[in-house]
């Protein structure tokens, strides 16, 4: 009993950092010396953890993009067993990233660790035979939207609804006179936010079409400021290479971080599908939803997701509030219309901002602290 705490943990992308490090805070409540260690990005480090790769490593979307990263991931993989093995954690906590991290959940349980998976794999959506995988892996199933909770109670596993931490953190009413002062915006021109993504993979597929569709806003709407917030020093010099490669998005004005601040001072939000749609969405602003893969990986997709949305404001309301602009329909012409309609007509879309609000109410379960509950829980702590 007077060892420290130990706990694996492993996030996969930006993402799983929120998360993790917001549930890394809250653990550190209880146990302030816990050893906590794996991979784990910036905001997961600032927060005392320990992380053996840089998570960018594992930032990898689709299944085509996966094959020629696949020797890397395997030697990760198995490195970092062979550290949990040498070194069992009390408890082990796998965040999103399921293909990555289900496969250590399974390995380490079978050695006796306890483990659990934070935020489930869209089982609700393709593959539904996973959730078989998931109960060999998984001892507890944090589950971040409440239809998911229903899917596993129905399957008779445990698990734990938690809510969105990020529904916590982000206020009911964002300030975006006080987020355009914090950007040196002026708060009576329009401003467009721009979010091409966190992950390489992202930028590749999408980052030429956001930034051809940005000139075309300017060219439209002079007035409008146009904002790009770059997730990290990676990203950022991608984003100004691209920039320079194809001669447009000069007028924007790119900041370091500060995601959430853009959105907040946003009237209109262009943006990769993912987390921070859902961002969007707390922040109580309209958006358009851009989605492109490998031709190849979205052909396979088509086929086997089964969903009729793919962003999460539309997968909560279970209808259309915001436009999805999916691979031959992300256009820099539909994108850029899209956002012009919503900066000239901001009264049509006042009852998407009202269910953005009910979005809000119900993902604020106070996340952080339900999840680090939860996992002590498990282990008897």
């Amino acid at each position: 009993m007077n060892k420290p705490l130990r706990i694996g943990m492993i996030a996969g992308e930006a993402s799983g950092d929120i998360l993790g490090s917001g549930l890394i805070k809250e653990l550190r409540e209880t146990y302030p010396d816990a050893i906590i260690e794996g991979i784990g990005g910036p905001l997961m480090i600032e927060q005392g953890f320990n992380t053996h790769f840089p998570m960018e490593r594992l930032s990898v979307m689709g299944l085509v993009e996966v094959l020629g990263r696949l020797r890397e991931l395997i030697g990760i993989h198995r490195k970092m067993y062979r550290h949990f093995k040498k070194n069992p954690p009390d408890v082990f906590i796998g965040i999103d990233a399921p293909d990555f991290t289900l496969r250590m959940e399974r390995k380490l349980k079978k050695l006796g660790v306890p483990t659990v998976h934070y935020v489930s794999p869209s089982v609700w959506a393709w593959r539904k035979k996973r959730i078989f995988k998931i109960k060999e892996s998984t001892d507890l199933m944090l589950t971040l939207l409440p239809f998911e909770s229903k899917f596993y109670q129905a399957h008779n596993m445990k698990e734990c609804f938690v809510g969105h931490p990020l529904a916590d953190d982000i206020p009911m009413e964002p300030s975006r006179t006080e987020a355009c002062c914090a950007l040196g915006l002026d708060s009576q021109r329009p401003v467009v936010a721009i979010l091409p993504g966190s992950r390489g993979g992202e930028i590749k597929y999408i980052g030429e079409t956001m930034l051809r569709a940005a000139d075309l806003i300017h060219q439209k709407l002079p007035d409008a400021q146009l904002v790009l917030p770059a997730a990290n020093e990676i990203r950022r010099t991608q984003l100004e290479a691209l920039q320079q490669m194809v001669g447009v998005g000069q007028q924007i004005k790119m900041v370091d971080g500060q995601s959430r601040t853009v959105m907040a001072a946003a009237n209109v939000i262009a943006l990769a599908s993912g987390t921070a749609t859902l961002e969007a969405a707390l922040h109580k602003r309209p958006m358009v939803v851009v989605y492109k893969m490998a031709p190849l990986t979205y052909a396979i997709g088509k086929r086997i997701v089964k969903v009729d949305y793919i962003s999460l404001p539309n997968l909560l309301a279970n209808k259309p509030l915001v436009p999805e602009l999916i691979q031959d329909e992300a256009t820099p012409e539909a994108i850029s219309e899209e956002v012009i309609d919503r900066i000239n007509h901001p009264e049509k879309y006042e009852s998407v901002v009202q269910e953005f609000h009910q979005i809000h109410e119900l993902l604020q379960q106070g996340g952080n602290t339900k999840a680090a509950r939860a996992v002590l829980d498990l282990i008897g702590r």
